[in-house]
């Protein structure tokens, strides 16, 4: 079998399992950039080649970045030519980093550096309700339902349905972009040139926004999502109800947040200090 052909295979596979685009994406990629290293046909390659790729590609790369690529490989080769390459690789262990978070002063400086009226509101929105940044641009306008102050997420992360309570705040402002779009007869809340934003376009407002509000940090529109969890536990909300509204399976992912809450972390006296 030619690369091409292994390939494309793969796309099919990938399409009829429902796999989301990025997925898609990432497992091409992956399966592409591993059969051009090794100039081999896909029945050829052995467990050494996959050795020799990841010691030379991934050598000063995250765990992460190496459990993903094993994923991908192993999804391909398992499905296309029913054999598992990776099945005697140890995977590394995936490290435990504590994410990036902005206080509440940080959020408003970033919220008040955004001019553009759109702009603005779609940032605030991912910080505001907790959105993973695929949600955000692929929010229509069917999925507000503004009588009782709710959107839906269709098929987020996991392809699983949740909902989240629209924020006073923004009220007044989604339901005048909703109404525009509808008579435009546009989809999506936020439009673009091929249907919705592209998650692209939204990684460069934060980071413009958050350059120009002078925040030291690394700022990603994940970095909103992780700052709303944070200050919901701050605000002493249980976390089964922070857990249900990140759209988490895992309660132990959303737990993450119990140890990156600074402010409670203050809050905490020395025994010295009791003496």
């Amino acid at each position: 079998m030619e690369k091409e052909e292994f390939l494309e295979k793969l796309k099919v596979e990938l399409k009829i399992s429902k796999n989301s685009d990025h997925t898609l994406r990432n497992y091409y990629n992956a399966n592409r950039d591993f059969l051009e290293f090794t100039n081999k046909k896909p029945e050829q390659i052995s467990e050494e080649d996959l050795k020799k790729f990841i010691v030379t590609r991934f050598d000063k790369s995250s765990s992460s970045s190496v459990i993903v690529f094993l994923s991908a490989i192993k999804y391909a080769f398992s499905n296309i030519l029913k054999k598992d390459i990776t099945f005697n690789l140890k995977r590394p262990k995936k490290e435990k980093r504590i994410p990036s978070v902005l206080t509440r002063e940080e959020v408003k400086k970033l919220l008040n550096s955004i001019l553009n009226k759109k702009s603005k509101l779609m940032i605030s929105l991912l910080y505001a309700c907790g959105l993973r940044v695929s949600e955000l641009v692929n929010l229509k306008v069917s999925h507000f339902d503004f009588d009782n102050k709710l959107g839906n997420i269709r098929q987020g992360k996991g392809k699983k349905d949740r909902i989240f309570n629209i924020p006073d705040y923004l009220f007044k402002q989604l339901f005048k972009t909703a109404q525009e779009q509808k008579e435009l007869k546009q989809e999506y809340l936020f439009a673009g040139i091929n249907g919705h934003l592209s998650t692209r376009n939204i990684q460069k407002i934060v980071q413009k926004a958050a350059k120009k509000a002078g925040i030291q940090k690394e700022v990603h529109p994940h970095t909103l999502r992780h700052s709303f969890a944070t200050h919901l536990l701050e605000n002493k909300i249980d976390i089964r109800y922070i857990q249900t509204l990140l759209g988490h399976a895992d309660l132990s992912t959303t737990q993450i947040y119990t140890h990156v809450s600074t402010e409670e972390i203050k809050k905490i006296k020395s025994p010295i200090d009791l003496i």
